[in-house]
């Protein structure tokens, strides 16, 4: 088969272009696959949603019988564990259907709150 003289440097320009533009595109671009947009969005739902909750649990807490003892014995136990605190006391559960994976960054970030409080 013959083909006309032009057409094999189109064909490796056309190439040679779609991948220039496909690294250009992922690179620099902000291209992102179907399965990084997913996780990116919920990504961005979680912490939205820890951020909206976190408070919650503070106003949770602050309305629980024995605050003040709460409050000190919180801020007696060593900050990276005051979540767990937190999360056993019952106060960053919403409505008993937080989601486990969501629970203890609630239950991490409320505990930031109540420690500055």
């Amino acid at each position: 088969m013959n083909l006309p003289t032009n057409t094999k440097p189109w064909i490796q320009g056309a190439v040679v272009g779609a991948v220039a533009a496909a690294i250009i595109g992922f690179t620099w671009g902000g291209w992102v696959t179907g399965s990084r947009a997913e996780s990116d969005a919920i990504q961005r739902t979680n912490t939205a949603v820890v951020a909206a909750l976190a408070p919650v649990c503070a106003e949770r807490f602050a309305a629980a019988p024995g605050m003040e003892n709460n409050l000190v014995e919180l801020k007696k136990v060593d900050s990276w564990s005051r979540g767990e605190f937190v999360e056993k006391g019952g106060w960053a559960t919403a409505a008993g259907k937080t989601p486990p994976d969501q629970l203890s960054a609630i239950a991490k970030a409320c505990a930031v709150i109540l420690a500055g409080a």
